[in-house]
């Protein structure tokens, strides 16, 4: 540790993180570049570096993508990242109360305890991590996206259990298109261009950005110039940034619980920072009062607060397996392992002992970018507010703009513009029917790796199911699921037999 310190506090390496962080986090604003992208536009400024300032500039730029793509998922309700999507749930609605500056001022805070939280637990747990990362297997994966897939209880009001259940199949129908792990066309119609299936970003800009653009154009009326005049005002969209004691003292104990599950479930290889976020909302969404329940969704604290912790623990917890085991979790652990291997260094084991310059100098340097990401964002968040001072009718089309020209860059393809705009009417009329969307996105992320990690395990447990409950992993993890799943059904049928019986209180 004490040479990670020296190593991450020489002017080089701090400017390092300085840059990462700041390139990171204006990367990550824009919908369609996330950390990939941000990292993959690094690479070329690393070659002339030695191999620990090139990781600590990678290093910068991922979290800070991260934290950069809930800047927009709470703005424009375009959560570009993945990791950001739950993030929209809660800090667009408050965005739309008034309370932009507040929503950013929480991510932030939030982010920065995430971070802290999960840089201690990654100095104090590494070569422990590393032997849990390797007990799991393809069950365990499938047994935990299947909790993950809980989470729909968190996404659904009173009484549309039964529409997140729906939204969420209809989810995991869509990650089916396209070749199967076999090599197989499923669903494609004949169609070339979806043979490598739909891709999240098309899903996630055209069911929140484009569908919520849509939906604004419906509800604005023309020539309603006080309705204008109200959106263009600056003191009902950016708000103070203040946050009240209270209200640290509100999201303390989630924020802690949701960094801890993060940062765990972000040292598993595969599972990220996608799957921690959110698990942490619906965990918090059920574990809340009644009464903080009925705010999630329309602009909680805690439901902010939550997954921004989460996934900024987890994109630390994704070096365990990176640094240690040399296994890439994401696609973004995987451009940062070829740049180590272009450095000649082997990740794995010995890492700490072969290379400590480089192994604890990142670790150092994740404390120090979380605090460098506090200090940069918090003085920006006026400024960067201000685009919600824009009256409708300038911001809608630059929503649109932004939505279509971020997927068009990725693929450069027509198609996916065409099937963007089929995907976005679709979501308009499921918003308007009051079906939930975000248990969809869900199903779709998390069913490729359901798939693929089903298929692995019948494999080794020769097409038998047994090992849901025969592997004890498996089994509890299996457990925890039913018992997420039931939670909200044992909550309300306690408060209905409470309002019954009043004595009882």
């Amino acid at each position: 540790m004490l040479i990670g310190l020296q190593t991450a506090f020489t002017p080089l390496n701090i400017f390092m993180v300085f840059l990462g962080c700041f390139a990171g986090t204006f990367i990550g604003m824009l919908p369609g570049l996330g950390p990939v992208s941000a990292i993959a536009l690094m690479i070329p400024v690393t070659y002339g570096l030695d191999p620990a300032s090139g990781m600590i500039l990678m290093a910068g730029v991922y979290y800070g993508a991260v934290f950069g793509g809930s800047t927009s998922a709470i703005l424009i309700n375009a959560p570009g990242v993945s990791a950001a999507v739950a993030t929209s749930f809660d800090g667009y609605p408050m965005a739309n109360r008034g309370y932009a500056g507040k929503a950013l001022a929480i991510a932030a805070y939030s982010s920065y305890s995430g971070g802290t939280i999960a840089a201690v637990l990654l100095i104090a747990l590494v070569p422990f991590l590393a032997r849990i990362s390797l007990s799991f297997q393809s069950s365990d994966y499938f047994a935990m996206m299947l909790f993950g897939c809980t989470a729909i209880a968190a996404f659904s009001g009173k009484g549309q259990v039964l529409k997140a259940i729906m939204m969420t199949l209809l989810g995991l129908m869509l990650a089916t298109i396209g070749e199967d792990p076999s090599g197989i066309q499923r669903f494609t119609f004949g169609i070339t261009d979806l043979y490598d299936g739909l891709s999240f970003l098309l899903l996630s800009m055209a069911t929140f950005a484009l569908a919520e653009a849509l939906y604004v154009i419906l509800q604005s009326s023309p020539g309603n110039d006080k309705a204008e005049a109200e959106s263009a005002s600056p003191d009902s969209q950016i708000g103070s940034l203040k946050v009240t004691g209270s209200e640290f003292k509100e999201m303390a104990t989630p924020v802690s619980r949701s960094s801890i599950v993060g940062f765990f479930v972000g040292v598993l290889p595969g599972a990220g920072a996608t799957i921690a976020s959110f698990l942490a909302y619906g965990m918090e969404r059920n574990l809340a009062k009644e009464s903080q329940q009925q705010e999630f969704g329309k602009g909680s604290n805690i439901g902010l607060a939550a997954p921004e912790a989460a996934n900024n623990a987890a994109s630390t917890g994704s070096f365990v397996p990176l640094l240690t085991l040399g296994i890439p979790g994401s696609a973004t652990t995987a451009i940062m392992l070829g740049a180590l291997l272009s450095y000649g260094i082997q990740p794995g084991p010995r890492l700490y002992v072969d290379y400590p310059t480089v192994f604890w100098s990142v670790i150092i340097s994740m404390y120090l970018g979380n605090v460098v990401l506090l200090i940069l964002n918090l003085p920006l968040i006026p400024y960067i507010a201000k685009i919600l001072q824009m009256p409708r009718r300038y911001l809608t089309p630059i929503i649109l703009f932004f939505s279509l020209m971020g997927v068009y860059l990725v693929s450069f393809n027509d198609f996916d513009l065409q099937m963007m705009v089929m995907v976005g009417a679709i979501a308009l009329v499921f918003r308007l029917l009051n079906f939930p969307l975000a248990p969809l996105l869900l199903g779709f992320i998390l069913g490729d790796m359901m798939e693929d990690n089903l298929r692995r395990a019948l494999l080794v447990w020769d097409g038998s199911f047994a090992f849901m409950w025969q592997r004890p992993q498996t089994a509890i993890i299996m457990l925890m699921a039913v018992g997420m799943l039931l939670l909200p059904m044992l909550r309300s049928l306690v408060a209905a037999r409470r309002r019954s019986m009043p004595g009882l209180d």
